[in-house]
C-alpha cells in the first residue's frame, strides 16, 4: 500500500513538471542570454596575445597583493566549489521530469539544463584564471582539490525529486550570489577593483539564476501546494548540504569545514546569511498564505515560518577561535579564526 501512495505522489510530480514544460519553453529566452552577449572570462584579464601583458599581468599581481589571506581561502574555495559544475549537471539531468536523455534533447527542461551549465561554466574558468595569474596559491595543491572533489560526488539529498531539486537550487543560488557578492565588496574595500569586478558580475549570474529557479518552484506552488510545501520543509529539515563539502586537498579531509568557518569569520557566508536566505524564500513563495493544506502540510507551514528565526538564534551563539593553515596558500600562512 505503500509503495502504491508514492507512486502516486512521484505520478503527480511527474506530471506537474511535464505541465510546467511549456511555460519554462517560454521563458528560456528571458531566464539564459545570448551566448554572444554574454560576459566571458577575457574580458576580465590581461590579454596573452597583447604586446601589454607583461605589463598589465605584474599589475594584476601587485594589486592581488591587498588581498588579506582569509579572503584569499574563501576566494579559494568558492572557486574549487565553481569548478565542480559536472558534478551539479550530472545532478539536475537526474531529477525526475527534467533530465536530458539524449545530451542534444530539445525539450525545455533539458535546454535550461545545458544553458544553466553554460553560464554557470564561466564562473569557475574565471576564478581559476585570476587565482592563477595572481600567483599567490599553491595551484597544484587547489587543482589536486578540484579533482577529489569531482571524484566524490555530490548529493544534495533531493533524493531526485524535482520539487526538491528546484528548492535546493533557488537556496543554493541564493547563497552562492551572498558569496560572491561578499568577497566583491572585500575585495573594494582592499582597494582591489579587478575582483571586485569579477566576483560583482559573478553575483549578478547567481542573481539571475535563482530568480529562474525560484519561479519553477512558484509554478509548483499554484498548481500543487500541499506537495510543494511538503517538499520545502523536507529539504530544510535535512539542512542545505554545500556544494563544496566534498571537498579534500587529498590529506586534509576537514579542508571544507574549515573553509566554512574562514567564510563565516569575515562575514562572507554565515549562519545569518543561512537565516535570511530561509525568510527570503518563505516570503518569495508567500508559505503563510497557503490555505486549504493538509494536516501534514499545515504542520510543514508552520515548521517553514518559524524556520529563520531558528537560525537567527543559532548565529548568535556560533564563535570560533584559534588558526586555520590550508596547503592552497603558499607557505601556509594561518588564517586568523576571529577578527
Amino acid at each position: 500500500m505503500e509503495r502504491e501512495e508514492t507512486f502516486a505522489v512521484d505520478s503527480q510530480k511527474f506530471e506537474v513538471i511535464k505541465s510546467i514544460e511549456g511555460f519554462v519553453g517560454e521563458k528560456l529566452s528571458t531566464l539564459l542570454r545570448p551566448v554572444n552577449e554574454c560576459w566571458q572570462p577575457s574580458d576580465f584579464l590581461p590579454d596573452p596575445s597583447g604586446e601589454d601583458f607583461v605589463e598589465k599581468h605584474q599589475a594584476l599581481r601587485e594589486s592581488s597583493l591587498s588581498i588579506p589571506v582569509d579572503l584569499l581561502v574563501v576566494l579559494v574555495g568558492d572557486m574549487i566549489t565553481e569548478e565542480a559544475l559536472p558534478t551539479y549537471q550530472t545532478w539536475l539531468n537526474q531529477l525526475n521530469g527534467i533530465s536530458d536523455k539524449t545530451g542534444t534533447d530539445p525539450s525545455p527542461w533539458a535546454q535550461w539544463s545545458r544553458g544553466w551549465t553554460a553560464e554557470e561554466n564561466r564562473h569557475g574558468d574565471l576564478l581559476n584564471r585570476y587565482l592563477y595569474l595572481s600567483g599567490r596559491v599553491n595551484m597544484r595543491s587547489v587543482e589536486v582539490t578540484i579533482q577529489h572533489l569531482i571524484r566524490n560526488g555530490f548529493d544534495p539529498r533531493a533524493e531526485n525529486d524535482p520539487y526538491m531539486g528546484f528548492v535546493y537550487t533557488a537556496f543554493q543560488e541564493r547563497a552562492t550570489k551572498v558569496s560572491h557578492r561578499n568577497v566583491a565588496t572585500l575585495a573594494k574595500k582592499q582597494g582591489e577593483e579587478t575582483l571586485h569586478r569579477i566576483c560583482g558580475t559573478i553575483a549578478g549570474d547567481e542573481a539571475a539564476h535563482e530568480t529562474a529557479y525560484k519561479l519553477f518552484m512558484s509554478k509548483v506552488f499554484e498548481l500543487d501546494p500541499r506537495g510543494g510545501i511538503q517538499a520545502f520543509a523536507t529539504m530544510m529539515r535535512k539542512n542545505i548540504a554545500m556544494p563544496g563539502q566534498g571537498m579534500n586537498d587529498g590529506k586534509d579531509h576537514q579542508i571544507f569545514a574549515r573553509y566554512a568557518r574562514v567564510a563565516q569569520n569575515i562575514g562572507v557566508y554565515t549562519i545569518r546569511d543561512y537565516a535570511d536566505i530561509v525568510r527570503d524564500l518563505v516570503r518569495h513563495w508567500s508559505i503563510d498564505n497557503l490555505r486549504n493544506l493538509s494536516d501534514e502540510a499545515a504542520k510543514a507551514q508552520d515548521y517553514l515560518c518559524s524556520l529563520a528565526e531558528r537560525y537567527d538564534r543559532l548565529a548568535e551563539r556560533v564563535v570560533h577561535r584559534g588558526e586555520e593553515s590550508f596547503s592552497w596558500i603558499l607557505d601556509r600562512e594561518t588564517v586568523p579564526a576571529v577578527r
